[in-house]
């Protein structure tokens, strides 16, 4: 073995080698491996970062699973309440996979200005309330106060800002149908948030619970719907399932990808286009290394033949080859792990990638990066590729030591 690797290396390092006939073809074959891995890996962070960034988003606004009356699931605003009074909360303490549960209420209702309306769902809040999910996308201002008394600050978002000409600290009237008119109220702005999620930043203001509890006459204990958080979303389903046999009868529970079915939809899209990409990038490179490969057996025959001639077997010379290969995919690797990780790099701290949030539901192409899937991928490559190369490397066994020889 060390003698296959010795020659291999010589044939690699040598100058002859270097200035030969293959050595563009080799640089090609190099750089197929380089180009194939940097494409595969920024399509496995963006694919996956994406579907990973929609759910976060959604799940900020909505939980992961909510709970409501079986008429209240049909509308964001909500109609009918439901108690607090349940066995389930303030802790889930029948399922362990929920971690957090909290308490909310929607009403649908209009802002007003001098110079312009918008129709807003202002969603009512309480202490429970976990505005960590929230918190990821404040631009401007800080949080509302709804531990202690009611008070008029709300959160509005960018969009409906700027539509109405809004800015933090500023003061503006909502108002509420009821049967036999409107309420108003009085609001002030204590923070502006962009999650570039179109569907929430066009309508959503967030504020105190005790608003929503007042203008539709419920008592304290009465709230519209539970948003639950789940420690695993990938098990989201059977997680959903035991939520959903916990409650009552007369309780619904939803999780967001059944709320949300086609935006969940059109992620599993982004799986299929991973796995096209992946398959398209492993088989251009190694149709790239088998090209080159073939070449510098060609050009090597003489070689072939006289190690054949001093008692060299067949697996001994391909074993020459085969390590020529390996260290022509390594090269490739290198390169494109370098170049690879540094345009993540520049991606998740820079954001150089604009997308338009009304397709993609976020303002740039977030990046997945970890350090597991990227030795797969690598790991994936060398794998194919070297299984690959065996049956090139067959022609060698077809040699004959006389006619290599003499071959010129």
């Amino acid at each position: 073995m060390k003698l296959e690797y010795f020659i291999a290396k010589r044939l690699i390092t040598s100058k002859d080698y270097k200035s030969s006939i293959s050595a563009p073809i080799i640089n090609i074959a190099i750089a197929a491996i380089a180009i194939g891995i940097i494409m595969m890996m920024v399509s496995v962070a963006t694919g996956i970062g994406l579907q990973q960034k929609i759910r976060e988003k959604i799940a900020a606004f909505n939980g992961h699973i909510i709970i409501a009356n079986f008429d209240s699931n049909q509308s964001e605003a909500t109609l009918v309440p439901v108690s607090v009074r349940q066995s389930f909360y303030p802790k889930f303490k029948e399922i362990p996979e929920v971690n957090h549960i909290q308490a909310v209420a929607v009403k649908a209702g209009i802002i007003r200005t001098e110079t312009a309306f918008e129709g807003i769902m202002f969603k009512g809040v309480g202490k429970d309330y976990d505005w960590k999910y929230i918190q990821e996308y404040l631009v401007k201002g800080r949080l509302p106060i709804v531990r202690s008394d009611l008070n008029q600050e709300v959160l509005v978002s960018s969009f409906i800002a700027s539509r109405l000409q809004l800015k933090l600290g500023d003061s503006f009237h909502a108002y509420f149908m009821k049967s036999n008119g409107y309420n108003v109220r009085n609001f002030k702005i204590v923070g502006i948030f962009n999650s570039g999620f179109q569907e929430f930043d066009t309508s959503y203001i967030i504020g105190d619970l005790r608003h929503v509890q007042r203008l539709n006459k419920w008592s304290t204990d009465q709230v519209g719907a539970f948003e639950v958080f789940v420690n695993d979303f990938n098990a989201i389903e059977s997680i959903g399932e035991k939520v959903y046999q916990e409650t009552s009868s007369t309780l619904d529970s939803k999780t967001i990808v059944e709320k949300y079915n086609y935006i969940f939809d059109w992620l599993k899209l982004f799986d299929i286009n991973i796995i096209v990409i992946l398959i398209v990038m492993i088989l251009v490179a190694t149709i790239n290394m088998v090209v080159a490969l073939l070449v510098l057996i060609l050009e090597r025959t003489q070689m072939i033949g006289i190690l054949k001639a001093l008692g060299a077997d067949n697996w001994c010379v391909r074993k020459i080859f085969l390590y020529n290969a390996f260290y022509l995919i390594m090269r490739g690797l290198f390169w494109g792990n370098l170049i690879g990780i540094a345009i993540l790099l520049l991606q998740h701290y820079f954001g150089i990638v604009k997308l338009n949030p009304e397709n993609y539901y976020v303002n740039q192409a977030p990046v997945y990066f970890n350090l597991g899937y990227i030795l797969l991928l690598n790991l994936m490559t060398v794998v194919v590729c070297f299984l690959v190369l065996l049956l090139p490397s067959y022609i060698i066994t077809r040699i004959s030591p006389v006619r290599a020889i003499r071959y010129d």
